[in-house]
Order: C-alpha cells, then sequence, then structure tokens
C-alpha cells in the first residue's frame, strides 16, 4: 500500500541519508562491530551531513527542520541497515536533542549546541539504573546542593552512547522525600573529576553501538549545567518519552520490513524438493500474513508520526505504536531466522544479527509490559 505520510521534499531528504549510510556506515560496519563502537569520525561526517541538527536551531548550527517526518526520515535509513546504527545516533540527535533545545538556558545552548550539530559533541541520556529499569520514580542517584553547586553520586547502567560520549544528560534524585517530585537532571561533562565509565556492555546484538555502565564519585556539578527546573526532571523526561516511543516504533518496523524483505529474495531463490522455498503452502502463507502484518502496522505508525508532527500524539497512542511494533518485528524476524533454515542461525547472514539485534526492542524505551500497563490504565483498569 502507498504511503502518504511523506512529500516530496521528505523523500529527497531520504536519498540523501541512504547516500551518507551507503557511503560511510556499511563499509565501516564491520569494523564498528569488531571494536563495539561508532567512531568519531563516522559521528562527524553525520554532522557535516546535517544529519545531527534536524531539532535544533539554525543560530546553533541546526537545520531546525521543524517536521518530525525528517527525523522518521532518519531513523528508517539507519534502522535498514541496522537498529544500533539507528540507535546510537538518534538517542543523541532525536532524545536527548530537545532536552538541550528546550529546557536549557541561553548560555547553555550556545556552550553545546553548535559541537552537538557537528558531531564534536557526542550525547547521552543516563536514565537506567542496576536497581531501577522501566521504574524512573525508584532513583538512587542523588544530587545534594553545595552552594551553587551539586555534588553526584550513584550509577547509571545499559547507556547507550555511554563509553563514546562527551555529555550525558542525568536523572539524579535531589528531595528525596518528594518521591518522583524530587528529581532533577544535570547535564555531566565526561571529563569532570569523579566521573567514570565502566565496561563497554557484551550484549546479544547490536555491537556496532557502544553500550555502558557509568559511575559517579562525588562528582562536582555546576549549578550552570543543570537541565530544566530543579526537582522537576520526572516530569521533564515524561514530557519527552512519547517522541522517544514513537521513534523506536518507527526503527522497529523498518527494521523488520527490510529483513522481510531480503527473506522474501530469499526464499525465491533457496530450493528444496525440487521447488523454491517459498512456493510451499505453509511458507506461502506465512510470508503473506508477515507481509500483511507489516502493512497494517505500518499504517497505524505512519498516523502516530502525523499526529505527533502537529502535536496531538498521546501517550497512550505512543506506547500502543512501541510495544505493537516491537512484538511485530520480533515475530516477523524469528520467522525469517526459520525460512533460512540452517543459515538463519548465522552470524554471516544478516537476518541472524537482526534476530539479535531486535531482542531488546521488546525491553528499552520502556519493557512492553510497561506499555500494556499505560493503555490498561487509560482503559479505566
Amino acid at each position: 500500500m502507498r504511503r502518504t505520510v511523506f512529500d516530496a521534499d521528505h523523500e529527497a531528504f531520504r536519498t540523501s541519508v541512504r547516500a551518507f549510510v551507503e557511503r560511510e556506515l556499511r563499509p565501516r560496519q564491520e569494523e564498528f562491530i569488531q571494536q563495539r563502537a561508532i567512531d568519531r569520525a563516522a559521528w562527524k561526517a553525520a554532522g557535516q551531513q546535517g544529519l545531527l541538527g534536524l531539532l535544533i536551531p539554525e543560530q546553533y548550527g541546526g537545520s531546525e527542520a521543524g517536521d518530525y517526518r525528517f527525523t522518521a526520515v532518519l531513523h528508517e535509513e539507519f534502522a535498514r541497515l541496522s537498529v544500533a546504527f539507528a540507535s546510537s545516533f538518534t538517542i543523541h540527535c532525536e532524545v536527548v536533542a530537545p532536552y538541550l533545545v528546550e529546557l536549557t538556558t541561553e548560555e547553555q545552548r550556545e556552550r553545546w549546541l553548535p559541537r552537538f550539530c557537528a558531531g564534536e559533541l557526542v550525547t547521552a541520556i543516563g536514565m537506567t539504573e542496576p536497581s531501577a529499569g522501566s521504574d524512573l520514580a525508584a532513583l538512587r542517584t542523588t544530587a545534594v546542593r553545595d552552594g551553587e553547586n551539586w555534588t553526584l553520586n550513584g550509577s547509571k547502567t545499559f547507556i547507550t552512547n555511554g563509553f563514546g560520549a562527551d555529555l550525558v544528560v542525568v536523572a539524579a534524585r535531589t528531595s528525596p522525600e518528594k518521591g518522583a517530585k524530587g528529581i532533577t537532571l544535570f547535564a555531566v561533562e565526561t571529563d569532570m573529576p569523579g566521573f567514570e565509565r565502566g565496561r563497554k556492555l557484551e550484549k546479544v546484538g547490536q555491537h556496532e553501538a557502544d553500550t555502558a555502565e557509568l559511575f559517579f564519585h562525588d562528582v562536582r556539578v555546576p549549578g550552570a549545567n543543570v537541565i530544566g527546573e530543579v526537582d522537576r526532571g520526572f516530569i521533564h523526561m515524561m514530557e519527552r518519552l512519547p517522541q522517544e516511543r514513537i521513534g523506536a516504533a518507527v526503527l522497529n518496523l523498518a527494521h523488520a520490513a527490510q529483513i522481510l524483505d531480503e527473506t522474501l529474495e530469499y526464499v525465491k531463490e533457496r530450493k528444496a524438493f525440487g521447488q523454491s522455498v517459498g512456493s510451499f503452502q505453509y511458507n506461502k502463507f506465512r510470508l503473506a500474513e508477515m507481509v500483511t502484518q507489516i502493512e497494517v502496522t505500518q499504517a497505524f505508525v505512519d498516523q502516530c508520526v502525523a499526529a505527533h508532527v502537529t502535536g496531538r500524539l498521546s501517550a497512550v497512542d505512543a506506547a500502543k505504536a512501541k510495544w505493537w511494533t516491537a512484538q511485530v518485528q520480533n515475530e516477523v524476524l524469528d520467522a525469517c531466522v526459520q525460512l533460512h533454515g540452517g543459515y538463519g542461525y548465522m552470524n554471516e547472514y544478516r537476518v541472524a544479527r537482526a534476530w539479535q539485534d531486535a531482542r531488546v526492542t521488546k525491553i528499552w524505551a520502556g519493557s512492553n509490559e510497561i506499555m500494556k500497563e499505560l493503555i490498561g490504565r487509560d482503559l479505566g483498569l
């Protein structure tokens, strides 16, 4: 079915992003996998291409596209190569960017955003902790006021871009007696004394992306690095999670659609019992089901993207899109592995890596169970 959410400008941008992916990322993918990180040269190349500043005002070096659909195109084109590329770059330019644009002072924007757009300042967001995954209100990292400054102690884990980041937006408890209403966001620059990176975490998939533990030992954070209002960090995060979740949905679906396309070509060529594997009735029916799953889900996700462009996307609809696309993605990729037979279990085949990469999408950006809880509450249950 023809998609109608994008216009000619978006498709022209897609051509540009696809050229960047083919020129800068695909030839070096194995290198990034081996080093468990995307190097700074690739970040700077993305900056030079204008891919990191879509949400950043022009006066700070961005393009201020003013239309979320350009960001959705970025998600789709990166995800078609690898979920890891999509997650790494869009954590920076879609998830962190709103915090640094909407909640900062003029001095902070001038200090950080030009380098942010150029790929010279790579960012991450530090929400998740070892003892608090989806429960953001249960943070144990603390920040205690010390005159004009703050002293930060605690740890974060599963932080995408954490190993190479120059700046991390960290959520910390500043008024323990207030519960969720006592959390504040801080911009921690990673050269601050007391900041320490743990190891690069060995993940099941997405090996191109660096993921790390972060530790804060009496880190002295200047008051000038507070993001937003003191004690309103939880609200700031909740307000921005719908965009992160619709971004995850766009990524999930584009990734699954690409691997399904490649699987369709494979089953037409692979022979068994004298005929193509795809021509067996069960396989034909299963492929018909998956194509339908992808296209029907795409219609809903496109509607969510269109709603977000006009400011009408609700947190509940974003939750629906996030959990459902993660479910469809994993079902489709599991079937694609099966259709490849033994080769589907070999890492040299893209379908095997895609299957590994996708598993975490049912966990991150709020687990699928939490998404269902949000939807259930909205039903009055």
